[in-house]
């Protein structure tokens, strides 16, 4: 893909999802929100409710305040996820904490024989700590109400997606006004790709045995080439696998420390399911 035109020759998906819970494999996207722009122009949106495979908890739910009532009738997202995919196809989305949503939604994509998209992404989370200045973070709502962008209902897909858009103008137009995509990209100081955030490439036995212990609720014993219990063998319940550029994590409760923790993926040796 030619990287090097001015930005109003690209098409633009503005993108947001609301989860069941933090990561991947193990939680389901519950909302789905997108606005499509090309040339100054909203050409395009989407928005519902997507029902995921176990009822969400009082905490998740008190984030985005979808409930279980909500979404009881709702499609799961095996009927929704290709209307998904022809909508993003060809554009460069863009979401606030990028890595995030494309790792949930890259999951559903491999689990339904999607490919996935060969454009590059950016996170305007990213793009607003280089180009917005004078706030005091850089949180999707912060910046709504320093830009003073009308943000509709925080924490909802399509009112957050058309959030994320205003915040990468505002972004955008602090640049050269001929700027090219690859200039922005170079900005926000990481690339990012789809196929980095593929769970299908990580086709290794031991990978495959806590993506199955994952989705059956078993726990796992794992020998673990870090921490202070370097190279022994810890029984952990496993959560969630996160693709992530400055590192693959496993997120699991750990049965010795009474506690969550993340295990990098590359520091993970042999790994077997508990069935007792």
């Amino acid at each position: 893909m030619n990287l090097d035109l001015p930005l109003n020759e690209y098409t633009f998906v503005a993108f947001d999802t609301e989860t069941s819970g933090a990561y991947p494999v193990g939680h389901d996207i519950v909302e789905f929100g997108a606005v499509k722009w090309y040339k100054g122009e909203e050409i395009g949106r989407l928005q519902f409710l997507i029902k995921p495979r176990e009822l969400m908890t009082d905490f998740i739910i008190g984030i985005h305040g979808i409930t279980n009532e909500m979404v009881a009738d709702a499609p799961p997202m095996s009927e929704k996820i290709r209307e998904i995919h022809d909508f993003i196809k060809g554009t460069i989305v863009m979401a606030h904490h990028a890595p995030f949503d494309m790792g949930f939604l890259a999951a559903d994509f491999e689990k339904n024989h999607l490919p996935l998209p060969s454009e590059p992404a950016l996170c305007t989370s990213l793009l607003s700590r280089k180009w917005i200045h004078g706030v005091e973070n850089h949180k999707l709502q912060t910046l709504v109400k320093h830009l003073t962008i009308d943000g509709g209902q925080a924490h909802r897909a399509y009112d957050d997606a058309k959030s994320c858009l205003y915040v990468a103008l505002a972004c955008f137009q602090k640049m050269n006004e001929n700027v090219t995509l690859a200039e922005v990209i170079k900005s926000q100081a990481k690339n990012l790709w789809w196929r980095d955030y593929s769970l299908a490439a990580l086709n290794e036995p031991k990978f495959q045995f806590i993506k199955e212990a994952i989705l059956a609720k078993r726990d796992i014993d794992m020998v673990y080439m870090g921490g202070s219990a370097k190279g022994e063998v810890r029984r952990i319940t496993p959560i969630g696998i996160v693709r992530n550029p400055d590192g693959d994590y496993l997120q699991a409760f750990c049965h010795n420390e009474k506690t969550a923790k993340r295990y990098y993926l590359n520091r993970i040796n042999d790994v077997a399911v508990v069935y007792a």
